[in-house]
């Protein structure tokens, strides 16, 4: 028996994806646990639904 065999059932199971896509989760993770940044996004959704905003051709003409 070699090094690399097992005795007994292996309870782990792979899953293989793209570099970008453990990056995107990676980076959902990090945002999910900001609670801070979590806040400021739920305020930003909260003036979007009252109507507090400016569209950006607003934005550009101001200039």
């Amino acid at each position: 028996m070699s090094e690399a065999e097992t005795v007994g059932e292996h309870k782990a199971h792979w899953i293989t994806i793209s570099s970008d896509e453990y990056e995107s989760m990676k980076s959902t993770l990090e945002v999910l646990s900001d609670t801070e940044l979590l806040e400021q996004i739920k305020e930003s959704e909260e003036d979007y639904k009252s109507g507090r905003y400016k569209k950006l051709r607003e934005l550009i003409e101001q200039d």
